[in-house]
């Protein structure tokens, strides 16, 4: 029964009830009165049935003294006479005013027949007419008949009348008792309704109280449980010394699942982080869901840091398992940051703050798990604060470009430049793009600094196009601008902003971006050739098989690693892969492009392998753009 069902029943239950009080309340009123109004009536019999009574002994008490006046006339014979004469008429006045209307009519007519008698008593009484005696003794005996006969009747009518009145008050015992079974009957439905009430808030308050300390979508304590659960964790701790371990587990690229494939899946992927996590740990530990991808896990009584280390590890193999959702396979990492009590913190809310900051550790460093120390915290701090001060930076302007020259292979012409973003701080100097590009890529900064540097690169090309020199400029695109369909639209308005013709823009896009979501990047790829924009894939074969992939996208060059060409010349399997990746180059139809040349050897090597375009120190360092120009100028020079 559900909860308005249940309040709906308890509503005619209700009703019915009072109606049904209210019904058995009426009849016992009316059975009351019925017993009131029958007492009324048969006191009211009763009463004119004595009064006739009195009548009838007052006429033989008169008749019996005529007799004996007849039988010896003496003074103890006429004295009851004489006494007796008319005492039955107060009677009958009383029965003619007040009875009846069937006694008041009867003791209407019997009343002249008394008077009648009463006179000739009279006349008896007074020894003036003898032959009175007789004619008053046919009168005494025509009353005494009529009130014998009225008092056979009344007699009749009250039994009469008792047995209607027990008749009417057996059937209002019967009301009673049907009525009073319904009642009883409503009271039991209305009792169970309670119950069932009572049995349903309670539940619906221990649904309350575990949806109140559960996620809605794993089932697993949520933050207010896991706060409850650490303070007394803690406080156990530090009372008996048994440490405890309190871990973050954070999962990597989530948010590419969820842009992706939809929350839908990311849903399900929760979950099934969720049963993995729980399988990990002990039924003593609790796992947490403290929101988006990330987890908590409370081990209490952990013993060391190792042991929770090693609880750590086998959370990343849990994960590691690939998992199907809805016929896909999916990867799971995670990066875990540990803290102890009371070792890192006696304080709850400390402990998870100093975990979450050895979770963002592991993630920094791609170590899985990390365990807390107070150099994190500053590390941690920095990190949030080179996060602050690089948003400020893109933001102001404060990011500029080098350019590093390409060459021909065959001729060594310079055929382009790459920019390569960098950043003079104000207090710590150049920083290093392996500083600042990992920071953009992981706190959704690399967007905007892409969008930054193919802006400040068109900018200076059409600077250079003015000046008479047209360089095509190539410039390092970040995974997350392939995950938005709107990237190639960026990327017009840019070109449509400084009046340059597409083919002079390249993009280098690595495989690890067109890997993590193909269809998507396919699709962001296909809108960029369609601008008229040359495509590069960089660093191919360092990161995944992308192959296959080099049939459905329209790219026109191929970057080899430096880790591949810096040794082709002392390193047979190097050469051979450089060798193989050429040849893979052209058969596809693409232009050959290897960075990280730094001799002549390298450089005739490559291009005895066939490969289009070299790239390295040995060419050019990177240069800031004004001396480019002077730059093109003395190699042209040189050149001829």
């Amino acid at each position: 029964m559900s909860f308005w069902e249940g309040r709906a029943t308890a509503r005619v239950a209700t009703v019915g009830l009072t109606f049904g009080l209210l019904v058995l309340a009426g009849l016992a009123l009316w059975s009351s009165i019925s017993a009131q109004a029958t007492t009324a009536h048969v006191r009211e019999l009763n009463e004119t049935s004595e009064r006739w009574a009195r009548v009838l002994e007052h006429i033989n008490v008169s008749d019996n003294a005529l007799r004996d006046l007849q039988v010896a006339r003496t003074e103890q014979t006429v004295e009851p006479l004489q006494n007796s004469v008319g005492s039955a008429r107060a009677e009958l006045e009383w029965l003619r005013a007040n009875g009846m209307p069937s006694d008041a009519a009867e003791a209407t007519k019997l009343l002249p027949l008394y008077d009648q008698s009463t006179d000739m008593l009279r006349a008896v009484v007074a020894g003036t007419d003898p032959v009175q005696a007789d004619q008053a003794g046919l009168a005494h005996s025509s009353l005494r008949r009529q009130i014998s006969s009225t008092i056979g009747v009344k007699r009749l009518d009250t039994t009469e009348y008792l047995r209607s009145a027990d008749e009417k008050n057996a059937r209002l015992r019967i009301a009673q008792i049907v009525v009073f079974v319904l009642d009883a009957a409503l009271v039991a439905l209305f009792g169970m309704v309670l119950l069932a009430q009572r049995r349903m808030i309670l539940r619906q308050a221990a649904k309350n109280e575990h949806e109140a300390h559960h996620d809605a979508l794993t089932g697993l304590a949520n933050r207010t449980l896991l706060a409850r659960r650490m303070e007394q964790a803690v406080d156990k701790a530090r009372k008996k010394d048994e440490p405890l371990a309190l871990l973050i587990v954070d999962l990597d690229r989530f948010k590419e699942v969820n842009d992706s494939l939809g929350h839908h899946t990311g849903d399900l992927l929760l979950r099934q982080v969720a049963n993995r996590l729980s399988w990990a740990v002990r039924d003593t530990d609790l796992v947490a869901r403290l929101g988006g991808d990330e987890f908590a896990v409370l081990l209490p009584g952990v013993g060391s840091a190792e042991n929770a280390r090693m609880v750590g590890d086998k959370i990343l193999q849990a994960l590691a398992m690939p998992v199907t959702l809805e016929g896909l396979e999916l990867e799971i990492a995670a990066s875990v940051g540990v803290a102890l009590c009371p070792s890192d913190s006696g304080d709850g809310h400390e402990l998870l703050r100093h975990a979450d900051i050895a979770m963002y550790a592991a993630k920094r460093e791609k170590s899985g798990v990390a365990v807390y120390d107070a150099r994190l915290h500053e590390r941690g701090a920095a990190h949030l604060t080179a996060v602050t001060e690089l948003r400020h930076a893109i933001d102001r302007g404060e990011l500029f470009l080098h350019y590093q020259p390409k060459a021909l292979a065959d001729t060594g012409a310079v055929c382009g430049v790459e920019a390569l973003a960098r950043w003079q701080h104000p207090t710590r100097g150049l920083v290093r793009p392996d500083e600042f590009i990992p920071v953009a890529e992981e706190n959704g900064l690399i967007e905007p600094l892409t969008r930054y540097v193919i802006d400040a690169a068109l900018r200076q090309c059409r600077s250079w196009s003015d000046a008479g020199w047209e360089v095509p400029v190539s410039v390092n695109v970040g995974a997350a601008c392939l995950h938005h369909t709107e990237f190639p639209g960026d990327v017009a308005d840019l070109i449509k902003r400084h009046g340059l013709p597409a083919r002079l823009l390249t993009l280098e896009i690595t495989e690890s971006a067109i890997i993590s979501d193909p269809d998507r990047a396919v699709e962001v790829l296909r809108g960029l050739t369609e601008l008229g924009v040359r495509l590069s894939i960089d660093d191919f074969g360092t990161g995944y098989s992308s192959i296959s992939y080099l049939r459905s996208m329209r790219v026109h060059e191929m970057k080899l690693d430096r880790s591949f060409v810096t040794h082709m010349c002392t390193d047979a399997g190097d050469s051979a892969i450089v060798h193989a990746l050429v040849a893979l180059a052209r058969n596809f139809g693409l232009q050959a492009v290897a960075e990280g040349v730094e001799d002549q050897d390298t450089w005739t090597a490559l291009a005895e392998a066939g490969c289009d375009v070299v790239q390295g120190y040995f060419l050019s360092e990177p240069l800031p753009a004004e001396e480019i120009v002077a730059w093109l100028g003395d190699r042209a020079a040189a050149h001829a």
